[in-house]
């Protein structure tokens, strides 16, 4: 029997009214999404806002990146005081023999006050290339002035996918006041976390046009404008107290460790390895910014003793002074200037261990946070230990052994917290010797160049370090140093004082004054300080192949021939040429090292563009490369002595037969063999000369 069922049309029409109803909510669900992707997408094709990679293409040739001058702009809330960094050339496809290395921080890491070589990068730079001729170094600042660890983390984030070697960092010091920190003006708030995701959005362009829009419209309703001639510093300054231990100081503490802790475990997971240094300030030969309290009050007792210990000092009777202000200390121990004076007070009565307890707690206490607390040395030390792949770079340590009695004051550091150039080299030796002891870098004592020989070496001229004065004199003419000592002008005479004003005030670029100032020392025939021009200059841009050919031509002018070859060997290998090699081959016979010179005479016979007959040549050089062999173990064998002489005078290298015909008549003052090739070879020069 069949059943009968009973349908009920209604059901059916609600179901299919659910059905377009929850078509239509998705649809309205999906249109503000479809409409911000077509704008996006509008965005892009016109090109509008900025491109915010981390790296370009080079204008000059894009097989190179270089660092993009916009990626600060996702840190700034204001682009007008976004900065901008180095441009350092490196290969898209890293060479098989290139060691890349990347460089995070901040100003200090950057080189200020100094420009490009003077910067710690540089002088390791320098350094290894020296110790290691035959590798490709690759050391990309990607440091910016007025940022803190915020930075890097979000560069991190794009650095792993450019095939680091190491990744060096130094960062700290902004940490309040960099751009998204919490006591800055371009703040996004006390969230790490949040404040990181928005600096992702902002490389989308329809967040860029909203900022954009947000900005325009709250600058007509804004009272005051930012003075244009106000130092960044000022700019940049939101809270002028951070009180030490306050809220807001502890904000800045646990967002340097988020951010900091967050870097290194992205590195340790790709295996990458990372150089973290600690900070060093100035604390003994500098005063505490800011002193008073936010709401201008101290107990009435401190008041009077601080005061009375004042006078004391003034009366130079330092005995009264210490007491009174220990007793200030006693009563209200949170005054930065009475903790900066018992510390003067002890280094100046020979309790040192004391004073740097003094000048360190009276750095921490300075309201005005522009030099790193001491619990971000010590949050360093911890993440060093935690994180594997990441080393602690003890600069703080190596500050202090080249200080007198351990405090760091005046003597390395320029202002507040960035070196001079001696502190320069000292942090470059600081990474350099735990790049060593972490083996990234195994050096053989025959090729490294000392910290001494760096030193003596290091290519930085006059101009260099001048304009470096210039810019620090008017960084503490201004706030928060207001030094009227520093108000007063330099004297500007010299060509070298003329350039480097003009360098400092970004009057002129720092590639043009050293054009300039090379024309200038070739056309006074100043070669030595010519040679060191060119010599910078490689290090600005060293990938400019005629560059390394000029300097190494001026240095074998000069008979510095060890620089010399240095030079035109790099120069060979970048772009190898017949005329090159044959050069290179003359000078390393000239110099007695026939093995190096081996393979740039094969060279030039595999590519004899001239024609010149060198089988004669190879065969003498081989022969006095197999006998030098000999003399490795029978140096006073005068047979074969003579007979490196022979072939050296075959192929005309005089300087060469000389140098073991010279051997030979020491040993033997009557050998004939010798005494007949010397008469031979001044015969020889002499009918040249005639």
């Amino acid at each position: 029997m069949k059943k009968n069922v009973n349908r009920q049309p209604g059901l059916a029409e609600d179901s299919g009214v659910q059905k377009n109803m929850l078509i239509f909510k998705a649809i309205g669900v999906a249109i503000p999404f479809v409409l911000l992707v077509i704008i996006e997408l509008s965005l892009r094709l016109f090109s509008y806002g900025d491109n915010l990679d981390l790296f370009i293409n080079s204008k000059n040739d894009s097989n190179y990146l270089v660092f993009n001058p916009y990626a600060s702009r996702k840190y700034f809330t204001d682009p007008t005081i976004a900065t901008a960094g180095n441009t350092e050339r490196f290969k898209k496809k890293k060479d098989h023999n290139t060691c890349r290395i990347f460089v995070l921080g901040e100003s200090t890491t950057i080189g200020y006050p100094y420009f490009y070589n003077a910067s710690f990068h540089r002088w390791l730079q320098y350094r290894l290339t020296y110790t290691f001729p035959e590798k490709n170094f690759e050391i990309i600042n990607l440091s910016l002035t007025a940022v803190n660890s915020y930075t890097v983390l979000d560069f991190a984030k794009e650095l792993v996918n450019y095939q680091p070697d190491a990744v060096l960092i130094y960062v700290g010091q902004n940490e309040y006041y960099g751009a998204l920190g919490v006591g800055s003006t371009q703040s996004l708030g006390d969230n790490p976390f949040l404040t990181n995701i928005i600096v992702e959005l902002r490389t989308i362009k329809t967040v860029q046009l909203i900022t954009n829009l947000y900005r325009k419209v709250t600058q007509l309703f804004r009272n005051k404008t930012v003075d244009p001639d106000s130092p960044r510093m000022k700019v940049i300054v939101a809270n002028q107290k951070i009180p030490f231990k306050s809220h807001l100081y502890q904000l800045g503490i646990e967002q340097f460790r988020y951010n900091i802790g967050k870097t290194l475990k992205l590195f340790g997971e790709k295996n990458i390895p990372v150089f973290l240094s600690n900070l060093v300030s100035n604390e003994k030969d500098l005063p505490p910014f800011i002193t008073t309290p936010e709401n201008g009050q101290l107990p009435a007792s401190f008041t009077t003793k601080y005061n009375s210990g004042l006078k004391a000092l003034a009366a130079r009777d330092t005995i009264s002074a210490q007491s009174c202000f220990r007793e200030a200390n006693q009563v209200f121990h949170d005054h930065a200037q009475c903790n900066f004076y018992l510390g003067r007070i002890a280094f100046s009565t020979g309790d040192f261990q004391n004073a740097k307890t003094y000048f360190e707690r009276a750095k921490d206490l300075d309201l005005l946070r522009f030099r790193a607390p001491a619990e971000l040395n010590q949050i360093i030390g911890q993440l060093s230990a935690q994180y594997k792949s990441t080393y602690l770079v003890d600069a703080k340590g190596t500050f202090e052994r080249h200080s007198p009695n351990n405090i760091i004051g005046d003597n390395l550091i320029i202002d507040h917290v960035h070196p001079n150039l001696q502190g320069y080299s000292l942090l470059s030796d600081a990474f350099y010797e735990t790049l060593k002891s972490a083996r990234l870098i195994k050096v053989s004592p025959e090729t490294e160049m000392s910290y001494d020989q760096l030193v003596k070496q290091m290519p930085i001229s006059s101009v260099d370090s001048l304009a470096g004065v210039f810019r620090i004199r008017n960084l503490k003419s201004r706030w928060p140093f207001n030094d009227p000592a520093y108000k007063i002008g330099l004297p500007v005479n010299t060509l070298e004082e003329k350039l480097a004003r003009k360098l400092a005030f970004e009057q002129m670029g720092w590639q043009v004054v050293n054009k300039s100032l090379f024309a200038y020392y070739e056309q006074n025939k100043r070669f030595s300080e010519a040679s060191k021009i060119t010599e910078a200059m490689v290090l600005e841009n060293p990938t400019n192949q005629p560059l390394y050919e000029l300097t190494g031509k001026y240095s074998i002018e000069l008979n510095d021939y060890k620089k010399g070859v240095f030079y035109l060997k790099k120069s060979f290998y970048m772009a190898p040429t017949f005329d090159k090699a044959k050069y290179l081959m003359v000078i390393l016979l000239q110099e007695d090292h026939p093995t190096e010179a081996l393979p740039f005479l094969n060279y030039a016979i595999a590519n004899n563009s001239e024609g010149f007959n060198l089988g004669p040549v190879k065969n003498s050089v081989e022969k006095i490369i197999e006998l030098q062999k000999v003399l490795l173990t029978d140096s006073l064998n005068i047979t074969v002595l003579n007979r490196v002489a022979e072939g050296y005078q075959k192929i005309f290298n005089r300087d060469g037969a000389m140098k073991y015909l010279s051997q030979v008549l020491k040993l033997d003052p009557r050998n004939m063999d010798a005494k007949t090739m010397v008469n031979q070879i001044n015969q020889h020069v002499n009918y040249g000369k005639n």
